[in-house]
């Protein structure tokens, strides 16, 4: 949503006008609170916190695949494991995964 009269610091504490208000009309703030929920990863339980919009994100990306959330990061950590030996950061991982998706499906544009 663009706007007028609003300015932000930037580097240098100089200032520059913001033209596109990261908090979209009707903005749901639920979207950020973080969830825990129980996962089972390759056949193992573990609890993955993550913001309730990236929970959506997975449950979409699951759908499409016709799959579980369970079955679709299960897919993601197998593939992290066989081509980069791991990651330490799972949950980061899985944001970074949601965005890309979003991204790609065009519901995320990159802001210049």
């Amino acid at each position: 949503m663009e706007y007028e009269g609003r300015r932000a610091e930037g580097r240098g504490g100089q200032t520059k006008d913001i033209t596109v208000d990261p908090f979209v009309s009707e903005f749901d703030m639920g979207l950020a609170r973080p969830l825990s929920r129980s996962v089972r990863l390759n056949g193992f339980a573990t609890c993955l916190r993550l913001e309730q919009v990236y929970w959506d994100i997975l449950a979409d990306m699951a759908r499409v695949n016709s799959c579980s959330v369970s079955a679709l990061l299960s897919h993601v950590d197998r593939q992290v494991h066989l081509r980069h030996g791991g990651v330490r950061n799972f949950s980061g991982l899985v944001r970074v995964v949601c965005v890309v998706h979003s991204r790609k499906e065009g519901r995320c544009p990159v802001l210049a």
